[in-house]
């Protein structure tokens, strides 16, 4: 029983580990033109200026108008702060994609077992042939 519950809380460990922070991004919709750029592996597109203090990697509160016209993207040119527009979202997380696999995978097994067992309760009992198994029903319009 101990060696389940040490099981138990290893997985637990390894499921937080994994899915610690969702990558987010940054869309910047400048006009009617948008792009969406990586917050979590943000460097400055412009060699010439570092990289500015930011809050920890890859959070939303860096995305907003003044980061998007930093960018320099092709789309921004000659935008002004009132043209540009901001949202930040995030993808799935590990966690979310464990969660929904472990799902399919579970019901896929059961349909699975569910299937061979019959299989092998219509060959425990002989009739693998299908006249067989249809001996029970009784012909309709003959």
């Amino acid at each position: 029983m101990a060696k389940l519950s040490l099981l138990f809380v290893l997985c637990v460990l390894i499921i937080t580990a994994i899915a610690a922070s969702p990558p987010s991004f940054c869309k910047c919709t400048c006009f009617s033109n948008s792009t969406i750029i990586p917050l979590s592996s943000h460097t400055s597109s412009n060699p010439d200026v570092p990289n500015p203090a930011r809050a920890a990697a890859g959070t939303c509160s860096m995305c907003n108008r003044a980061f998007c016209l930093s960018q320099r993207l092709p789309i921004c040119k000659d935008a002004e702060e009132k043209d540009v527009f901001t949202t930040c979202f995030q993808r799935d997380s590990r966690k979310d994609q464990i969660v929904v696999l472990t799902f399919i995978t579970t019901t896929i097994g059961l349909l699975g077992w569910a299937t061979v067992r019959k299989l092998i309760e219509q060959r425990k009992s002989g009739s693998t042939r299908i006249g067989e198994a249809q001996q029970g029903y009784t012909p309709v319009g003959r």
